[in-house]
C-alpha cells in the first residue's frame, strides 16, 4: 500500500498461556490461516475468518488492482465473492466466483482438486439465494472430486458433507440432512481440537435438523454445544454466535418458552445490527423470529411491527421467489388479517389467538 493508505492492525486475543485447550486450538487455526498465504493476501483471509468481511474486501480490492497475471485475479476474484458472500451480496459472488473459476478452469482443468473451492462456494451461494437443486449439483461436484483426492479423514471432506447436509435440511429430507452431519462431524471429532468453530458449525446443523424433526430437546442440547465452543473462541460481535443464540431461541420458542426464546432473539439481532450491512438477509431473519415470539405470546402490535420490518428488510435483500422472503410476507398477512379480527370482533379481548395459522420460525 501508499502512503496515504491505512495502517491495518490485527489482534489475536484467542487464547491465554493458562489454556492448554484454547493453546491447542489457536496452533491449529495458524496451520489452517492460509500458511502459504503471505502480507496483505494472508490479511484478508484472517479478516473474513474474524468475520471483517467489509475490510477484507478493500484489501482484496487493493489486491486487485495491483494484481500481474490471471492466476493472482482468480485467488483475489475468489476471495472477493466470499466477502460478498458474508455481506448477503449473492448475485455479486456469484459473479465473482465464476469470473475465478473460468480462469482456473484454463490452467486446472474441470476436475482439478484446487477447483472444488470454487463449486463448494458457488454452491454456498445457490444455497442461501434458495436455489437448493444448484447448490447441491455444485456441492455433490465438489465432494466427488475430494472422495478422490483427500484423506478420508481430511475435514475438507467434512466440509462438503456438512454442506450437503444444509441443502437436504432445506428441503426437509431430514433424515439425508443428519446421515451427512453425522458424517461430517465424525471427521471433524477425529481430526480437529474439541473447541474448534468447525464442531461448533456440525453441532449447530445437527440441532437444526433435530428441530425441523421436532425434536427440541435435542435440538436445544446441540445448539448450547455450539454456543459454548463460538462464546470461547469467536469475538463477540461474530455472525455465527448471532445464529446460536438465533436457533437457541427457535427452540426454546418451540418449547413454548417465550420469555427465554424472545432473550435469544435480542442477542443475535443485537450482534447482527453491529456486525452485519443493514440489508443483509439475516437481519430480516432476525426481525421475524422477534415477531413470531410477540405473536406467539399474544403481543400482536409487536408482531406486526417486525413483520413488517423482516419484510422490507427481505425485499431489498433477497430474491422474490426466495422461500424466507416469501414467509415473512405470509407471516405478515396472516398478523394483519388477525389485527382486523380484532378490530371488527369486539368481543375477542385481550388479544387472544382468533383461529388463524401458527406463524413460522426459520433456524
Amino acid at each position: 500500500m501508499d502512503e496515504n493508505s491505512r495502517l491495518w492492525q490485527v489482534d489475536l486475543t484467542l487464547t491465554s498461556d493458562h489454556d492448554p485447550e484454547l493453546h491447542v486450538l489457536t496452533e491449529r487455526i495458524r496451520e489452517e490461516t492460509f500458511p502459504d498465504s503471505e502480507g496483505w493476501e494472508r490479511l484478508g483471509l484472517i479478516l473474513i475468518r474474524l468475520g471483517q468481511s467489509g475490510k477484507a474486501e478493500e484489501v482484496y480490492e487493493m489486491m486487485l488492482e495491483q494484481a500481474s497475471n490471471d492466476r493472482e485475479k482468480a485467488s483475489i476474484y475468489h476471495q472477493i465473492g466470499s466477502t460478498k458472500r458474508d455481506k448477503g451480496e449473492y448475485r455479486e459472488a456469484i459473479a465473482n466466483y465464476e469470473k475465478s473459476l473460468e480462469i482456473r478452469q484454463q490452467f486446472l482443468g474441470p476436475n482439478h482438486p484446487n477447483m472444488t473451492r470454487s463449486y463448494n462456494n458457488i454452491g454456498l451461494v445457490y444455497h442461501s439465494m434458495g436455489e437448493y437443486s444448484k447448490a447441491l449439483s455444485y456441492h455433490e461436484k465438489a465432494l466427488e472430486i475430494r472422495q478422490k483426492s483427500l484423506h478420508p479423514d481430511d475435514p475438507v471432506l467434512a466440509s462438503s458433507y456438512n454442506n450437503i447436509g444444509m441443502v437436504y435440511e432445506n428441503i426437509g429430507e431430514y433424515s439425508q440432512a443428519l446421515s451427512h452431519y453425522q458424517k461430517a462431524l465424525e471427521i471433524r471429532q477425529k481430526s480437529l481440537p474439541p473447541n474448534h468453530p468447525e464442531l461448533a458449525s456440525s453441532y449447530n446443523n445437527i440441532g437444526n435438523t433435530y428441530g425441523g424433526m421436532g425434536e427440541n430437546s435435542k435440538e436445544l442440547l446441540y445448539h448450547e454445544k455450539a454456543l459454548e465452543i463460538r462464546q470461547r473462541t469467536l469475538p463477540p460481535d461474530h455472525p455465527d454466535l448471532a445464529f446460536s443464540y438465533n436457533n437457541i431461541g427457535s427452540a426454546y420458542a418451540e418449547m413454548g418458552e417465550y420469555t427465554k426464546a424472545l432473550s435469544s432473539f435480542e442477542k443475535a439481532i443485537e450482534i447482527r445490527q453491529k456486525s452485519l450491512p443493514p440489508n443483509h438477509p439475516d437481519l430480516a431473519l432476525s426481525y421475524n423470529s422477534i415477531g413470531t415470539v410477540y405473536e406467539l405470546m399474544g403481543n400482536y402490535p409487536e408482531a406486526l411491527s417486525f413483520y413488517e420490518r423482516a419484510v422490507n428488510s427481505g425485499q431489498r435483500s433477497l430474491p422474490s421467489y426466495h422461500p424466507h422472503l416469501q414467509l415473512y410476507i405470509k407471516n405478515l398477512e396472516n398478523m394483519r388479517k388477525e389485527m382486523i379480527k380484532i378490530f371488527y370482533f369486539s368481543g375477542v379481548a385481550g388479544g387472544g389467538a382468533l383461529g388463524g395459522s401458527v406463524p413460522s420460525l426459520i433456524s
